[in-house]
């Protein structure tokens, strides 16, 4: 056995924070370098991969697989592996949930991992539907994959903090997407059909743990006022796999921080 380091981040602008120091005084190549996961995991990109630098599209021992929304300079994620996956695919197979470059699915040899940056619902009813109907398509498609046999991992963005202690106004935002009982029913859905959360796997009821913070309000991360809006998701079967799951709230560059999950494969 093997132990397996997957990293997944909303950077929310690759560009952008390529130029940044990231931890201390490294800047995102150092920062990588030095992490050296065996997969990274990016969301909110905001870029296609002929916009950015030939280092980002290949950083030195990583091939990359994107997906790119047909919109420029919006939504996007992509996977950095070591080893390179058996297949690719970007799409769910539903075209408008497939068109804003929200997902990079790749599979491995003892898992499929599907990299998700998935849709906010703040800005109005539309896009909440939309939400909810992504929601709806990406439980039914990994579900598929189980039914074939396949070990899941999922990652990424969530747009949506789970229960109470996972933002720090659950009061305040009862009626706010991210937070809304439909919202969080589907992440209930999620658990019941299977799929471990890895943070509280390791961390149950451990309150003020968060992966974002709002750059609206001064000083919210400083304070530490923030959702945990981002997760690692296991099929059960693997939990007997799982070894470590920890939010890198140190590292910066975004309005988000890195969560890392190890596994022993």
């Amino acid at each position: 056995m093997k132990e397996l380091t997957i990293l997944s981040w909303n950077v929310n602008g690759i560009r952008a924070l390529s130029k940044k120091n990231v931890y201390k005084e490294q800047d995102f190549f150092s920062w990588l370098d030095s992490e050296s996961p065996d997969i990274l995991c990016l969301q909110e990109t905001k870029a296609h991969p002929d916009q950015v630098s030939e280092k980002l599209q290949n950083p030195p021992g990583y091939s990359s697989y994107w997906s790119a929304a047909e919109r420029k300079g919006y939504s996007g994620v992509v996977t950095y592996a070591k080893e390179k996956p058996i297949s690719v695919s970007t799409e769910l197979g539903i075209k408008y949930l497939d068109t804003e470059g929200r997902h990079v699915i790749t599979e491995h040899s003892d898992f499929i991992l599907i990299n998700s940056y998935f849709p906010n619902g703040k800005k109005n009813q539309e896009r909440l539907d939309y939400k909810m109907e992504y929601y709806t398509e990406f439980l039914k498609y990994i579900n598929k994959k189980r039914k074939l046999g396949k070990s899941i991992i999922f990652c990424g963005d969530v747009n949506t903090a789970h229960t109470p202690i996972d933002l720090t106004h659950p009061k305040g935002n009862e009626k706010i997407s991210g937070f809304l009982p439909m919202e969080r029913e589907w992440i209930d859905k999620v658990i019941d059909q299977g799929y471990i959360d890895s943070f509280r796997h390791f961390y149950p009821g451990v309150p003020e743990q968060y992966s974002w913070w709002s750059v609206r309000s001064i000083g919210a991360r400083e304070r530490n006022v923030g959702w945990r809006l981002d997760y690692f998701f296991v099929s059960d079967d693997l939990i007997k796999n799982l070894t470590e799951a920890t939010i890198m709230k140190d590292v910066m560059g975004s309005d988000h921080c890195p969560i890392l999950l190890k596994l022993k494969i």
